[in-house]
């Protein structure tokens, strides 16, 4: 995909009215001397303020088919539907990467006109701090990425796999489009040959829009009082969280995907991905 100075993506960032967020995997070098492929993934934050004229040019202009939703339950309902949802054309997932609490385990299959009684303690999975004992000693974002990891396992593989299965461009998002969202992304980079120290680039590129980021969210009645509570700088992606991540990847499983393999997404699954996400 060629840019021009109508086209929704200005480098790798895609400039849209409603996210703060989203860019495109495509553009990162590999180790083999490749690149990935533009308009093949993207990451992002919510999506629930695009424009039409953003949903417009998702869908013609980069061919979007899929939408993959890391977002809780209690998230989605309290938000609403967005735009997206009502395009029959583009397939939704709702793959949470947290526990999720009380009877309500498929949003899109629920689909409630009304917010329903949520456990009290929903807001804690907004921006959780799940964790295993064994990983007490790390830092707490790289305690919530392990926790994704131990909790959720078949999610992460499910996203991937519904990127593999999109007829065109999918999109992964979360909140902000940098934990829960960082985490897919850096499987789908590492499956494409792309090198540790981009895999953190990519991570922590969000800081870049951090501010605008967090005000977007203090909009939001879902997402205010954590984004009150904490200082901008507390939300600010580090490049440390991540190569730790990918450290102790590599210590316990060979690497990230030692940990597919473990998992149950091998060779054969992998290399579909990585034709994804490459030319």
């Amino acid at each position: 995909m060629t840019s021009t100075s109508d086209d929704v993506r200005t480098d790798r960032w895609l400039r849209l009215d409603g996210t703060t967020n989203t860019r495109d995997l495509g553009g990162l070098p590999t180790t083999d001397g490749g690149v990935t492929a533009f308009g093949r993934v993207l990451r992002s934050d919510n999506l629930q303020t695009l424009s039409d004229e953003d949903v417009r040019r998702l869908l013609e202009d980069l061919r979007l088919s899929d939408v993959i939703d890391l977002r809780t339950t209690a998230e989605v309902l309290l938000e609403g539907r967005g735009p997206l949802r009502a395009v029959a054309e583009v397939t939704h997932r709702h793959l949470s990467l947290l526990p999720e609490r009380g009877h309500h385990t498929d949003v899109f299959a629920v689909e409630e006109d009304e917010v329903p009684d949520l456990p009290a303690d929903w807001a804690e999975t907004v921006l959780p701090r799940q964790t295993t004992e064994a990983d007490e000693v790390e830092p707490p974002a790289v305690r919530s990425y392990l926790g994704y990891l131990h909790h959720r396992p078949e999610n992460v593989l499910a996203a991937l796999r519904a990127i593999v299965a999109s007829d065109g461009a999918a999109v992964v998002h979360c909140a902000a489009g940098k934990d829960r969202t960082g985490v897919v992304a850096m499987f789908c980079l590492a499956v494409a040959g792309v090198s540790d120290e981009e895999i953190v680039a990519d991570y922590a590129l969000t800081a870049e829009v951090i501010e605008a980021l967090v005000a977007k969210l203090r909009r939001s009645p879902t997402y205010a009082d954590d984004m009150t509570r904490r200082d901008v700088a507390s939300h600010t992606p580090r490049a440390a969280t991540m190569r730790r991540l990918l450290e102790i990847l590599g210590e316990r499983h060979g690497g990230p995907l030692g940990w597919l393999d473990e998992h149950g997404f091998g060779a054969a699954e992998q290399a579909a991905l990585r034709a994804k996400l490459r030319d």
